[in-house]
């Protein structure tokens, strides 16, 4: 879920390129006088995210094999906090609890990922099945159902498994393409009957440039001359390979999903993580030509190549001979091979143009000719619905962390001004401008329900609507930012959502991850934990954004997760980054907790009806 240092803010869109439900005038939505469940159009979904390796645990359960995360934070402790997601926050032994939580939060949905290594232990089903891991995860999605939540299940979230690193390099060569294809067929199989949203792979510009090309995230690979501490790699080069394996990877899970006669009625497509990008001097030509150029690199990069079948032509112009060519049967097999598109949105970025690059020293981000800051969201919706045709919209990732010296400098001066800053723009702006940017919004999900294993940040990156009190049970204590999660405004979640209806035909949308994570230090307690008014004001302004973005926009968004339910493993950050819904007591039995921005999603869920859309026939 993390991105890079402080502050992280999460977003993650899924949008799908079919027709849309929403009619031409766009979404209608009800009046409403205080933004909650009610205020958006019939059939909106909510839910909660999370990922099998952020809080499963039970990594000695149902023979699971090892995959990349486990042996890099054994192997390289320090780039992940100290922390190992061996236990996490034991969603493998206390699924049937932490559904209730979703329940307790009048949820819809929820979104999960599948363990690799848990179903083929050595990654190769010719290796051996895991039955137990097989039937772990239909006893989660049975649980899911019987309870109303409708399951989304993301394929692949980062857990390549070891036994395929060793043999040939995972994702470095080609032959991860027939493996994940095998795998991804099995699990479409298996559990295409009851699921009908999937996603095969999470932030692939993630995983490839933060993996392969600065080195930040497992499998730490880069040049020397970008960090002296990578134990090998090539940056420039790398990267791009990865992705290129990874989009044959997913061509072919996506012809093996549409040759599935379980998984009728169903979509698949990628969650991709871009930037929104507004030129750092408004005057400059070259920073402003800048913008189109850094999406394309960010999110064209995938996103063009499943939509067209090959790269931006742009950084084939830029890159050159580093970056792989598709064969004539490859682009046939990519092209419209996704029902939908995920974006993963942490933040928005000024951008300078790159005057003079170092050729010698090559590098993704010197491709993309650009250096950055960050900024709002509102723009990269805009030209999300300017190229892909309006499509509609879910926010299904969105989150903040936040590292102690920061969250206590404004935490309570947050909590103070969010009512009346609210009020004042629900007046003045949702419900008074109601034809300006026509983005099609339909759903909006926060990461995260709980704190939980935030990847290298261990648990000390605290995401959560509800605090986990380490200490004392995994207790869940919710958090404030729950409770005012209605309100949150966010332009720059509404320009995203207006750029993606804008830009790519106003395709379905639905925000697969939305959250806020925060680093409590030393002042990591109970208390303090799940007094999460930082995170409730951020979680009211997206919410609130959304809602525009939807309403006056008419942006077609049909759902939103949260990220996350618990607090839980942040990669890099280890389990010091708290994004969780409920607290997790990492120092009492792992004991939820929840947090008042848990408080707060339930009582928006409580106001208005919920979709009919989830009493489908596998419910």
């Amino acid at each position: 879920m993390t991105w890079h240092k402080v502050p992280i803010i999460g977003l993650l869109l899924l949008l799908t390129i079919v027709v849309s439900p929403a009619t031409a005038a766009g979404p209608v939505c009800p009046p409403s006088t205080k933004l909650s469940r009610a205020s958006f159009p019939e059939g909106f979904i909510f839910g909660t995210a999370t990922a099998a390796f952020q809080i499963e645990g039970g990594v000695n359960e149902t023979c699971r094999g090892p995959a990349l995360w486990d042996i890099y934070c054994k192997r390289y402790p320090e780039r992940c906090n100290g922390d190992n997601g061996d236990v996490a926050v034991d969603f493998f032994h206390r699924y049937k609890e932490d559904i209730q939580l979703m329940k307790n939060l009048n949820t819809d949905a929820f979104r999960l990922s599948i363990a690799w290594t848990r179903i083929f232990p050595h990654g190769r089903k010719e290796k051996g099945i895991s039955q137990a891991g097989v039937k772990f995860y239909h006893d989660v999605i049975d649980e899911l159902i019987r309870n109303g939540i409708v399951p989304f299940v993301t394929v692949f979230h980062w857990d390549t498994p070891q036994d395929l690193e060793d043999e040939y390099g995972g994702f470095l060569s080609e032959r991860i393409v027939k493996d994940f294809r095998e795998y991804a067929d099995f699990v479409f199989q298996e559990y295409g009957g009851k699921v009908k949203h999937w996603i095969t792979f999470n932030e692939p510009w993630v995983f490839s440039h933060a993996g392969y090309d600065i080195g930040k995230k497992a499998p730490g690979r880069c040049s020397s001359y970008v960090d002296s501490t990578c134990k090998g790699g090539r940056s420039g080069f790398e990267a791009y390979l990865v992705s290129h394996n990874l989009l044959n990877a997913h061509a072919e899970a996506f012809e093996a999903f549409t040759q599935c006669q379980k998984c009728k009625g169903g979509k698949v497509g990628i969650a991709h993580s871009p930037a929104w990008f507004e030129p750092h001097d408004f005057h400059d030509a070259q920073d402003g030509a800048s913008i189109n150029r850094a999406l394309d690199f960010m999110l064209g990069w995938h996103l063009e190549t499943t939509m067209y079948g090959d790269y931006p032509q742009i950084m084939k112009d830029i890159v050159g001979h580093r970056l792989p060519q598709f064969t004539t049967e490859q682009k046939a097999k990519l092209k419209n091979s996704a029902h939908f598109v995920g974006l993963n949105y942490y933040s928005s970025i000024f951008s300078n143009h790159i005057e003079n690059p170092d050729h010698s020293k090559p590098v993704w981000k010197q491709d993309s000719l650009i250096s950055w800051q960050r900024k709002g969201l509102r723009s990269l919706l805009k030209y999300i619905k300017d190229k892909y045709a309006n499509p509609e919209i879910m926010i299904m990732e969105n989150g903040k962390w936040i590292f102690s010296h920061i969250i206590i400098s404004y935490l309570f001066c947050l909590y103070d001004m969010s009512n009346d800053y609210i009020e004042e723009s629900n007046q003045n702006i949702l419900w008074q401008n109601c034809s300006i940017d026509k983005v099609n919004v339909t759903g909006y999900f926060i990461w995260s329900l709980l704190d939980n294993f935030e990847w290298n940040e261990g648990y000390k990156s605290r995401f959560g609507l509800y605090y986990i009190d380490f200490n004392n049970n995994l207790t869940r204590i919710e958090k404030e930012s729950g409770k005012y999660y209605k309100d949150f405004l966010s332009q720059g979640l509404r320009s995203l959502l207006k750029y993606i209806k804008d830009k790519y035909g106003n395709p379905e949308i639905m925000i697969m991850e939305n959250g806020y994570g925060e680093d409590l230090g030393e002042t990591d307690s109970v208390a303090v934990g799940t007094a999460d008014h930082n995170r409730k004001y951020y979680l009211q302004r997206h919410l609130l954004s959304m809602n525009e973005a939807i309403c006056i926009d008419k942006v077609n968004v049909t759902g939103y997760f949260i990220w996350s339910l618990l607090d839980n493993f942040e990669w890099n950050e280890g389990y010091k980054s708290r994004f969780g819904l409920y607290y997790i007591d990492f120092k009492n039995n792992l004991t939820r907790i929840e947090k008042e921005s848990g408080k707060y999603y339930k009582d928006f869920l409580s106001q208005g009806v919920r979709p009919s859309a989830i009493k489908r026939d596998e419910l």
